[in-house]
């Protein structure tokens, strides 16, 4: 191929990423800022209140992906950083699918602050040890299904009951 075609075509490729790229954070960013800034924080600030932490709120999705791609950085291939992260998150969600599927009588509360606590386990177990990252799944997931019911039986007894749950 002649060198300007090279050229040109590296400069397609460039564009098609960093729009792809764009398109990605700024989705990220307005979700955010509609979906929980805009109800959660400021409910009644003006439109260009909300752009702004649209812009913001992008800002700070691209340092997080800086950071994702900083971490992959560090591993050998990008199979095993996605088997690493999802590792780390997959377990929790796991156990309260199944807390909700087969354990009778634990009610929300109980089991989402019991995937609190094994989020949390998980995260200071993978900063701390050297075990392999596929345990986190099974970590995660069994210690939300033995935190779930103690939950329920020692702190949330008849807390949901009564607030008609």
């Amino acid at each position: 191929m002649p060198h300007g075609l090279v050229g040109l075509l590296i400069a397609v490729i460039l564009c098609a990423t960093m729009s792809a790229t764009a398109a990605t954070l700024n989705a990220l960013g307005s979700t955010t800022a509609i979906d929980f800034y805009r109800p959660l924080i400021r409910p009644d600030a003006s439109d260009h209140h909300y752009v702004v932490a649209a812009k913001a709120l992008t800002a700070a999705w691209g340092l997080i992906a800086i950071e994702v791609a900083s971490f992959a950085n560090l591993v050998e291939n990008l199979i095993e950083a996605g088997n690493i992260l999802g590792s780390v998150f997959y377990g929790s969600i796991l156990g309260l699918f199944l807390a909700a599927f087969f354990i009778r009588g634990v009610k929300g509360s109980a089991v989402f602050f019991a995937a609190l606590i094994a989020q949390s386990l998980v995260f200071v177990l993978f900063a701390t040890t050297s075990i392999g990252y596929l345990w986190y799944n099974f970590i995660g997931c069994a210690a939300v299904l033995i935190l779930a019911p103690l939950l329920q039986q020692t702190i949330f007894r008849g807390t949901e009951a009564s607030a008609g749950v």
